[in-house]
């Protein structure tokens, strides 16, 4: 750890790894952005805690699993990233049955384990290209089936390093919709947004992330679970533009329709600006047909809303999360 950070992030204590100026491309899906002014990667839950506790109140701090729902601006992001993914990556099955995951754990790690357990409905979770913490922010699901169904309890953590164990009564919970009822319902809603996501910078006062969730799956048989996996990233590979960098799903379907279906309708499919293109493959999916920058992929999602809402009426809203500053 460098002696040159400022004294509140040097911690004899910590046992992770704190870097500065981290190329965010690096840690995203679509390949693009700019850089973190800092990035620590805990050794694990206790030594997150550690870290958060040494922070002043005023430091801005961004959750990341896998980068799969995030842009990050050309300029970068001032603060610290939490690197969660391959650090928090408890899995095991509980006494009672329950599968306890920590935010850190892919979806595809989650659904082969409670295969590998002769649990049955997880499959979905192999559709998902992101995290646990990802996935309960903002109820990701594919396919009929979401992240919350499943969840018994959840594990969080504020930016003071306290921990909380909380369920789905404490939570607003829609289609690609959590917010924490009380606190954060009042925030998110004066900033104009319903969604909680991962990568949402964590508030002085009193946001909480997820960083561990309990999960209930009936019992059934294995094998079958491994074969509905299978035919489940089968269908992936098919329909998805999954040989270039993408984030999965740009926008939320709207109620009664589909969002590939609007953007296809109104002519936008391999529509271009710079390196960023709707796939020709799945117009919801905007891909980094190569060296988009951050803007040209931010610039083409805004396009794309407003030619729909101009053709059709119906306003587009996404469901990656945009943070950090746009070059001059």
């Amino acid at each position: 750890m460098s002696m040159t950070e400022p004294q509140h992030f040097v911690n004899s204590a910590l046992r992770g790894t704190l870097r500065r100026q981290v190329d965010m491309s690096k840690h995203t899906s679509w390949h693009a952005g700019g850089t973190a002014e800092r990035m620590y990667q805990p050794a694990d839950l206790d030594d997150l805690l550690v870290y958060l506790r040494s922070l002043p109140a005023d430091e801005p701090l961004y959750a990341v699993g896998l980068g799969s729902n995030l842009l990050v601006r050309d300029g970068g992001l001032h603060g610290t990233v939490l690197m969660l993914h391959g650090t928090l990556s408890a899995l095991r099955l509980e006494d009672d049955g329950s599968v306890y995951c920590e935010a850190g754990i892919s979806g595809a790690k989650l659904a082969r384990f409670a295969a590998l357990h002769n649990l049955q409905g997880a499959e979905f979770f192999a559709g998902i290209p992101g995290t646990l913490g990802g996935m309960l922010a903002m109820n990701a699901g594919c396919y009929g089936s979401e992240t919350w169904g499943k969840v018994l309890r959840v594990q969080t953590v504020n930016r003071h390093g306290e921990v909380r164990v909380r369920t789905a009564a404490d939570y607003e919970i829609g289609y690609r919709h959590v917010v924490r009822i009380k606190e954060q319902v009042t925030r998110f809603k004066e900033q104009g947004s319903n969604l909680v996501s991962c990568a949402l910078p964590l508030a002085p006062e009193s946001s909480e992330f997820f960083v561990a969730a309990w999960l209930q799956f009936p019992k059934g048989d294995g094998e079958s679970a491994r074969q509905g996996i299978k035919a489940l990233l089968s269908k992936r590979i098919a329909t998805q533009p999954l040989n270039l960098p993408n984030a999965g799903s740009v926008f939320r379907n709207p109620q009664g329709d589909h969002a590939a279906r609007l953007i296809e309708q109104c002519g936008l499919k391999g529509r271009q600006i710079g390196g960023a293109q709707v796939s020709e493959k799945h117009a919801n999916f905007i891909v980094n047909a190569g060296d988009a920058t951050a803007a040209d992929i931010e610039n083409l999602i805004n396009e794309v809303q407003a030619v729909v809402q101009q053709q059709t009426g119906i306003k587009l809203h996404p469901e990656v999360r945009i943070v950090g500053e746009k070059n001059l």
